[in-house]
């Protein structure tokens, strides 16, 4: 069955490849580099509160806002320790609003788990958003399966986002868990991978990078899989989205893994 180049959230259908924005600043140049990557086909753009000190952001709102129907900027909040506290949620959300220059966003994450505060107090914060039609989806990040599932206690989710790549492969149970339950999986540093083995080899023959493979590689992992490497150069993130053209065969695939 050839590889699904496109996946599904809500009533959104994005292209498979996404866009990284945590280095991106609030720079005329920066503006039209986003509207070069809507252009070439990016369909979602990922940032959080604290990219760049709010600049990733405030870039994305004022580069592409109002956004169209079909496209999805995710962002994030609740990183640091403490500010999974309700009162601090609510103001690093509104603060996205603020930024995005929206009134909705179409998918937010909790950043991480927040030691200081139960899990189901952040949720709910985001519950209430989302029950205000102000948040669209509700996604989750460096989540185990347990975790995952209380959150969906409080809140639909419709995507997690965990470290993955040839490397970093602790959060196995997590991609099958989201193919199963039909959530968007969403690896971050989705580019690290061993400098040695096959890899090159296998990217020659395909007349591609290395990077390429790597992503052709979770590309393949599962169809709910969407990664979105970081870069500033339009150059560079045609050359990523240029990977959904790439098939690895079930051999090339068990190699790399």
């Amino acid at each position: 069955m050839p590889m699904t180049r496109t996946a599904t959230l809500g009533d959104h259908r994005v292209n498979r490849i996404g866009l990284g924005t945590n280095r991106l600043t609030d720079t005329p140049e920066n503006h039209d580099f986003l509207r070069g990557a809507v252009e070439a086909g990016v369909g979602l753009i990922d940032t959080a509160h604290l990219y760049a000190g709010g600049e990733s952001e405030r870039a994305i709102g004022n580069a592409l806002a109002p956004f169209p129907d079909e496209f999805v900027v995710a962002t994030k909040g609740g990183y640091h320790p403490g500010s999974g506290q309700p009162e601090r949620l609510r103001a690093e959300l509104e603060e996205s609003f603020e930024r995005l220059r929206s009134d909705t966003i179409t998918l937010y994450y909790l950043h991480r788990v927040d030691p200081e505060v139960p899990l189901e107090e952040s949720l709910a914060v985001l519950k209430e958003y989302r029950d205000a039609g102000r948040i669209e989806h509700v996604g989750v990040s460096a989540m185990s399966v347990d975790q995952i599932e209380r959150a969906r206690t409080v809140v639909p989710i419709a995507a997690v986002q965990n470290e993955y790549n040839l490397s970093e492969r602790k959060y196995e149970d997590e991609v099958d868990f989201c193919e199963r339950e039909g959530l968007v999986f969403v690896p971050y540093y989705p580019l690290q991978g061993p400098s040695d083995g096959p890899l090159g080899e296998i990217a020659s023959r395909y007349d591609a990078t290395p990077e390429q493979v790597m992503l052709a590689w979770l590309l393949k992992r599962s169809p709910s899989v969407v990664p979105i490497p970081g870069t500033l150069s339009l150059e560079h993130l045609k050359t990523n989205l240029a990977a959904l053209d790439i098939e690895l065969s079930d051999e090339d695939y068990a190699r790399l893994a």
